[in-house]
């Protein structure tokens, strides 16, 4: 089992990392709070790995914090609950924002995030609440360097891969832009996007 990868970034989505490990090249899905520490393309990373095995089929998720790892192996250890939903969970919510959200019972805060109904938010709560992980103070990541027109059409199409309607994310994505400013940044906006969402 492949348990953490130390390279270099190939490539970098809002949803996965392409690894460079000694000319070999690993595709591994993050969760956005990932994400936005990861540096630039060709900049170095390591990521704890998660490694997933079906019968049909092999699957990395690395994750920045042991935290973020600790998370998502409980959360795919709730019945129901598979990596791509724990995934959505850690995209959707800092890790002490879950932390907190599952010790208070916040469900509404929970099915706000897209995948996640009531009936898996009640299970989140009711199986892993007496056994977290105590969470450390959430570092924010650095904002990414400006982006021209195209900004707007790349933030629409990362929360619409992460499972936002496309009208809830273009409504989301000109609140972000109008509330920072069109220089603001792909990752730094996404973030408000997402906190638009969460609202």
């Amino acid at each position: 089992m492949i348990a953490h990868l130390r390279g270099r970034i190939l490539e970098k989505h809002p949803n996965r990392v392409v690894v460079d490990v000694s000319g070999v090249g690993y595709d591994v899905f993050v969760p956005l709070s990932t994400f936005y520490g990861l540096g630039d393309e060709g900049g170095e990373l390591a990521l704890r790995i998660h490694t997933h095995v079906r019968e049909d089929a092999l699957a990395l998720y690395g994750f920045s914090t042991a935290l973020e790892l600790d998370l998502f192996e409980r959360l795919i250890g709730v019945s129901g609950i598979g990596p791509k939903v724990a995934l959505a969970v850690l995209s959707g919510i800092e890790p002490s924002d879950l932390v907190k959200a599952i010790e208070r019972g916040d469900l509404a805060r929970l099915t706000a995030i897209p995948g996640v109904g009531k009936k898996t938010s009640e299970r989140i709560v009711l199986e892993l609440r007496d056994r977290l992980p105590r969470a450390p103070a959430a570092s924010g990541g650095a904002p990414g360097p400006a982006e021209a027109p195209p900004l707007k059409d790349d933030l629409i199409s990362a929360l619409v891969n992460l499972g936002y309607h496309r009208p809830l994310a273009e409504k989301a994505v000109e609140q972000a832009i109008k509330g920072l400013g069109a220089d603001a940044g792909f990752e730094r906006t996404l973030k408000q996007a997402l906190r638009e969402l969460a609202k």
